[in-house]
């Protein structure tokens, strides 16, 4: 069942992409040239499919404007159990 809570959630991921693009009121053509793919490619990443590259993903966030905050969200000291965690990893290295 994992591998159908990560498609859901990689098609959840490409339907944000493609409302930020809409809420920017940039056209699927405007964004794929910004970002250098074609616009099948941008699809692909709209409709949550797997088989695009990270490459192409984050050149996407790019041309959005948004993937200084995608790779921010994903910074463990931005959360509390991930300064904690690390916290902990610091005092295991004193020792």
């Amino acid at each position: 069942m994992a591998g159908y809570r990560i498609a859901r959630d990689m098609e959840t991921f490409g339907e944000h992409i493609r409302g930020w693009r809409m809420v920017l009121g940039l056209t699927a053509q405007q964004v794929a040239e910004r970002a250098n793919i074609s616009r099948d490619t941008l699809r692909k990443i709209e409709n949550g499919n797997a088989t695009v590259t990270f490459e192409n993903v984050a050149q996407v966030l790019r041309a959005l404007g948004i993937l200084e905050a995608v790779v921010n969200a994903v910074d463990p000291l931005s959360t509390d159990i991930g300064r904690l965690r690390a916290s902990s990893l610091e005092k295991t290295r004193a020792r």
